[in-house]
């Protein structure tokens, strides 16, 4: 069908002609809506571009009606020319002139004013995307904005020495260098780059190998196991002996304080083998992991998944990279099988190096009501002391608490009734505002990594442990209406126990420092700075 035949149509009226100038003028919008259509495509674009030129030249401005006339007149129909094949060399899959609706490409012809011509093209920086935008043709506002490039590296900088080992996977300064450029604030196309650069850097700190010498490295054994105790003294040996870095033996081991009578592990023997050997084999306590953390290049445990989070409770703020071999009750944490220790080590001590899977841990405060620390445990239990029944408040303030406590979690916080007879009453705020109030024997708050222990038991969902997220699962709730929920982990957590309480709640910490929470006092959760 030719020019001529879409001009005669039935659809168009017979006074309405165009002009061979405004044929080309329709020709080269129609190419240039189309090229909008298909970014990618860009054959013909330069033709387009200096047909629509030429024609806007010639293009006489259509005259100004009144407004009576406006209201008077019908509505004209447009017969817009098409070209049989605009495209010689059209990517498959792409969209072609047919392909579009004829009232979107008149639409599109009437928003576009002849006198302007075609908007120039706008290169907006980025670190993972070079699409065009029309964000900088908005007005500047010159309004004072901070150093972001300076907020944001301070926020940036964890004081880790193991975050440290992924400076390389990421040019962060450039990011922060062209979020500081930008002076009139964060546009929305900005923002969607910056969020996309972000996604990429949580994936490259999980893809990127990490290659480190490995120079310490502390062994933990699962707890009140005398069979591990013959296959911890096997892989320390082992870990002495081989030649490691240029050197004719092996690196330095801590083990267990509690190994160093033992006469299954048998110390003396081992440090008999080599003289050397006595400065290499050391001893690890608490104390130690809680001081110096940062002194352990790599953690091995034996054991199950017990041991993994044993390990989690020891190092409470820095925890170095952890290999886990699968040598108790429980694999959900252990990936590794003990026969094959000797491949992976000398895999991770070589040239392969290792990658890393950070897992989310929260950070867990105690806040004690100051009426706590001044009324005995028989007046704060009783359920009818006027005194409490007066000072009920719907939120926590912070001018009447006081900080006590804090954990750092891998797995869950557990919040139930303790010995009490009588359902909990907890109050759940989220960013200091009232989410529900919480009637069962208790809540489960865990972590994605903690999605398979007591939080699948009570029913809550399965998460996989890169999602960040915050898992809300009650424990037999008095309410069918109440069912586990997943919350953002930028969201700060309280639960609250309110002062018109029946009875006084329990707080444990991946099992471990069981508290009680008394009336007023509340539990601070928010996703931990030490993964």
């Amino acid at each position: 069908m030719s020019d001529s035949d879409l001009t005669s149509a039935p659809d168009a009226t017979p006074d309405m002609k165009l002009s061979p100038d405004a044929q080309v003028l329709g020709n080269a919008l129609l190419r240039d809506y189309c090229l909008h259509l298909d970014p990618s495509n860009t054959n013909g674009a330069s033709h387009a571009d200096e047909q629509l030129r030429d024609a806007m030249k010639s293009f006489p401005d259509p005259p100004v009606r009144p407004d009576s006339s406006l209201q008077s007149s019908p509505p004209t129909k447009l017969s817009v020319p098409l070209q049989p094949d605009p495209f010689h060399d059209h990517r498959k899959g792409a969209l072609s002139t047919g392909s579009a609706p004829q009232q979107t490409i008149l639409k599109a012809l009437a928003s576009r004013s002849p006198k302007n011509g075609p908007l120039p093209p706008i290169a907006i920086k980025g670190s993972f995307s070079n699409r065009e935008s029309d964000d900088r043709q908005r007005p500047k506002t010159a309004l004072p904005r901070p150093n972001l490039s300076k907020t944001l590296s301070a926020r940036l900088k964890y004081p880790c020495f193991f975050h440290q080992w992924f400076d390389d996977a990421v040019n962060t300064e450039r990011v922060l260098e062209e979020i500081a450029a930008e002076d009139d604030g964060f546009s929305h196309s900005r923002l969607m780059q910056t969020a996309t650069s972000v996604r990429e850097i949580s994936k490259q700190l999980q893809r990127r190998p990490i290659r480190r010498a490995v120079k310490t490295i502390m062994i933990v054994t699962k707890a009140r196991d005398n069979s591990l105790v013959p296959l911890t003294r096997e892989l320390t040996e082992w870990l002495l002996r081989t030649p490691r870095y240029n050197a004719d033996v092996g690196v330095t081991v801590y083990v267990d304080a509690k190994l160093r009578n033992s006469k299954r592990f048998d110390a003396p023997s081992l440090v008999a083998q080599n003289p050397r050997f006595e400065s290499m084999l050391k001893y690890w306590t608490p104390d130690v992991c809680w001081g110096s953390p940062e002194m352990f290049d790599l953690v091995l445990t034996l054991g199950g998944d017990g041991t993994v989070l044993f390990t989690s409770w020891l190092f409470q703020r820095i925890v170095p990279p952890i290999l886990s071999f699968s040598l108790g009750s429980l694999g959900f944490l252990t990936n590794f099988e003990f026969t094959s220790y000797k491949t992976h080590l000398n895999s991770i001590m070589g040239d392969h190096g290792m990658r890393v899977n950070l897992r989310m841990r929260f950070t867990c405060t105690i806040f004690r009501s100051p009426l706590n620390s001044t009324l005995n445990r028989s007046s704060t239990t009783s359920s009818s002391s006027p005194n409490l029944r007066t000072l009920h408040t719907t939120s926590p303030s912070a001018a009447e608490i006081i900080e006590g406590e804090q954990f750092e979690v891998l797995n869950e916080l557990v919040i139930d009734r303790g010995p009490s007879p009588y359902v909990s009453n907890l109050e759940l705020y989220g960013d200091n505002n009232l989410l529900t109030v919480v009637q069962a024997d208790g809540c489960i708050i865990s972590t994605p990594t903690g999605s398979t222990a007591y939080s699948l038991s009570a029913g809550g969902p399965l998460t996989h442990p890169s999602i960040p997220g915050i898992l809300l699962t009650p424990i037999c709730p008095h309410t069918l209406s109440f069912r586990p929920m997943v919350l953002s982990d930028t969201l700060l957590l309280k639960i609250c126990v309110p002062r018109s309480s029946r009875s006084t709640a329990y707080a444990s910490f991946d099992g471990k420092g069981r508290v009680e929470l008394r009336r007023g006092d509340y539990v601070q959760v928010e996703a931990g700075r030490y993964p």
